[in-house]
């Protein structure tokens, strides 16, 4: 593909456009802006013109304009409401200091064309080269209510500081980071980009859905938008829900059945943990029998625990530890004295079992000894001693619904 062919044709070029799913109405909440050029009676994708180093970035923003404008208009003609997602790299934007694709955006304003309408996509690769004058120029452009996403979020942690720097309006996460990485893996990179979207105030959008389980796990991380060839193809035309190719409300719907379902049998678990120390909290008679105490539990533990102690409410460690080796529950009464409270949300959920009397269930996280990825069930034996049951992980493993 010839960049002068090209330049000299830019009749020859034309927008497609890729819908842009709302996880709130479940229908189209804008499009993504892609270009195609016609070649021998083809459309041909112009990503490798845009992605080719070698073609000067002048070249670039002049078709990226002109592919703009049409897409402009397109957009004001058929009174098409949502967002217009355009993608800039940072030396496109750079050219003539982005003047250029700000004249253009005014000028429709003046048309009746809301800035905060559009969102400028720029990639995190982009931070690494001069990043101070990119975030200087979209700051900017943020003063016009011209909004801001960042393109494959989490490729580079070491950008983290940059993007907070920055607080885009949308993070865009590829969900092939679901292909690349395993199962704890990519959990560990969604708590993490989930964690940085609440504190700046981002929503996230996940990209490249090809199939239904990409849908649920966007879905399930909190995305508040969806894209990809499973919901719809790119297309010359800005349709409405018709264009769509699932039911997103029926995959939804689905989805939430399923999670009613394992919270359902979640709660189950704990409440059954819950009958099973109460039938034996008669027999707590303080600190100085608290090992006789957990002793008198191991049989109600036997396939779920793997390890059980007490703690007062200061983190105190006040029993030994019981722990379970082939089979077996030894105590390890060197344990008596270790501190907890060091632990994160330990102080917190011990005041909550204090104040509702029930017990709590952990979230999943990696064991300090063990190293394997388990839950901890917590019970108030009274409001200063409290009793801690760990879950190994092959209970977890086998019991779906305790493994969300």
């Amino acid at each position: 593909m010839d960049p002068l062919d090209i330049l000299d044709n830019l009749q020859s070029i034309k927008p497609v456009y890729q819908p842009i799913v709302s996880a709130i109405r479940h229908s189209v909440a804008g499009y993504e802006v892609l270009g195609r050029f016609r070649v021998k009676g083809e459309w041909e994708s112009l990503g490798p013109f845009f992605h080719d180093p070698d073609v000067p970035e002048e070249f670039k923003v002049e078709v990226d304009q002109h592919l703009l404008q049409i897409a402009l208009t397109e957009m004001l003609d058929s009174e098409v409401d949502g967002y217009l997602f355009i993608n800039r790299n940072a030396k496109q934007l750079m050219v003539n200091d982005g003047e250029d694709l700000l004249q253009l955006l005014l000028d429709f304003e003046a048309k009746g064309f809301a800035m905060n309408r559009i969102v400028i996509e720029v990639t995190e690769h982009d931070f690494d080269e001069a990043f101070e004058n990119l975030n200087h120029l979209l700051l900017y452009y943020k003063t016009f209510g011209i909004q801001i996403a960042v393109d494959h979020v989490g490729a580079k942690s070491s950008n983290i500081d940059r993007i907070r720097q920055l607080e885009p309006h949308i993070l865009k996460i590829d969900t092939d980071i679901i292909r690349r990485h395993n199962a704890d893996g990519f959990q560990d990179i969604m708590h993490s980009l989930s964690m940085l979207a609440r504190r700046i105030g981002a929503a996230l959008l996940f990209e490249n859905i090809e199939d239904n389980f990409q849908l649920h796990f966007a879905w399930k991380h909190g995305g508040r938008f969806y894209q990809g060839y499973y919901l719809a193809k790119p297309g010359f035309t800005m349709d409405n829900q018709s264009v769509l190719g699932v039911n997103v409300t029926d995959k939804v719907s689905e989805y939430i059945q399923r999670e009613k379902q394992l919270v359902e049998q979640r709660l189950y678990h704990v409440l059954n943990w819950e009958k099973k120390v109460k039938k034996n909290q008669a027999q707590w008679e303080g600190i100085k029998n608290a090992d006789h105490f957990i002793e008198g539990l191991t049989s109600d533990f036997e396939e779920e625990s793997f390890r059980m102690f007490i703690c007062d409410s200061d983190g105190h460690q006040v029993s030994s530890n019981f722990r379970k080796r082939d089979g077996h529950w030894e105590m390890e009464p060197d344990k008596i004295g270790s501190n907890w409270a060091f632990r994160p949300y330990f102080l917190e959920n011990t005041m909550q079992m204090k104040t509702w009397s029930r017990g709590i269930l952990s979230e999943i996280y990696s064991d300090i000894e063990t190293r394997e990825m388990i839950r901890t069930f917590s019970f108030p034996l009274t409001d200063e001693y409290f009793l801690f049951i760990d879950i190994r992980y092959a209970f977890i493993f086998e019991n779906e619904s305790l493994l969300i």
